[in-house]
């Protein structure tokens, strides 16, 4: 059996997966469940819990985990604990690899089927060509794919951390504002599920937009803002709501241009998270692609360019599975 996992702040998912060898091998788990993170220890304590009713011998582990892995050993946000495949490895005698969680979904993007992904535009693909991946979710991740003679590689980024770069005057007064708060303004601060209620503030402050009283009270108790400035941007009836949804739409086609430009993804983009499924109208709208593809001198290269939504909520933990495949080879 595959041990692979998707670790997060809030919730840990762990999986079971019937290690056929990598000619049958498929995405499927035998066996699946969810945990709250921060009621447990350790992830050792999850591991502990989840394998308790099996009696398995484990072939290969593998965790995609919420930050930036150094020598197999990473840090979670809003969690107290180091997670270290070392001690995983000991513990469970078990050969385990940790793995940024967006190269573990960078990992799952050669095995997506067409049933997991949507199609914002075709595009004429390069065989082999990089591929790249772009996820707004809490925070906003990336990471690329590169073919190295037999198959893809997988490599993370933390690109979301890097200075936002306005597109046009209304997101140059956003960073304007926003720069007199902050003393960085990353593409995270905005193209985020946390930087979705930073957008509605500044339009909020700015002026040109009035906010309903009963959408002040709300979010004034909402734990987390961002999911009811979804649901009333999308009913259409808000402008506040709605032009927070366009202006994060806009910076995300601009920095999905941008990344596939980095790594000249000729192969495709490819847009994960859990933001871009709830928002596909105004991704399949046409102003998304000509945002996306307007790049001066590289627009024709850039209409070329294939991209796609990951609509599998599961890409992270299958992209794990996919890792520990390989750990379990070597």
């Amino acid at each position: 059996m595959l041990l692979a996992g998707d670790i997060g702040g809030t919730k840990t998912v762990l999986a079971l997966f019937d290690d056929a060898g990598s000619s049958a091998f498929k995405h499927v788990p035998i066996h699946e469940a969810v945990f709250p993170s921060g009621g447990f220890s350790s992830l050792e304590a999850i591991i502990e819990e989840f394998l308790k009713d099996f009696d398995i011998v484990l072939s290969g582990a593998s965790f995609g985990v919420a930050g930036p892995v150094v020598n197999q050993q990473a840090e979670i946000t809003n969690l107290a604990w180091i997670i270290d495949a070392n001690k995983i490895q000991d513990t469970f005698d078990v050969t385990t690899v940790l793995l940024n969680d967006l190269e573990a979904i960078a990992n799952a993007v050669p095995h997506l089927n067409d049933e997991e992904l949507i199609t914002l535009h075709k595009g004429q693909p390069e065989l082999h060509g990089a591929k790249a991946v772009i996820a707004p979710g809490t925070g906003l991740g990336e990471a690329f794919l590169v073919w190295d003679g037999q198959k893809y590689e997988s490599y993370p980024s933390e690109g979301g951390h890097a200075a936002f770069a306005p597109t046009s005057f209304r997101q140059l007064d956003l960073l304007s504002y926003w720069l007199k708060k902050l003393d960085h303004v990353s593409y995270e601060r905005f193209c985020s599920g946390i930087g979705i209620p930073n957008i509605y503030e500044y339009l909020r402050e700015c002026g040109d937009y009035e906010e309903p009283a009963w959408l002040r009270q709300e979010l004034a108790a909402a734990v987390d803002k961002t999911p009811l400035i979804i649901t009333t941007g999308k009913a259409g009836d808000v402008p506040i709501c709605g032009e927070t949804l366009t202006l994060f739409m806009e910076i995300l086609g601009g920095e999905a241009a941008n990344l596939a430009l980095k790594v000249l993804a000729t192969g495709g983009v490819y847009i994960g998270g859990g933001i871009p499924p709830r928002i596909l109208p105004q991704l399949q709208s046409s102003l998304f692609m000509e945002l996306f593809q307007n790049k001066g001198r590289f627009s024709t290269m850039m209409a070329d360019i294939p991209v796609y939504v990951i609509r599998n909520p599961n890409a992270a933990l299958y992209g794990a599975a996919y890792e520990a495949l390989k750990a379990a080879q070597y």
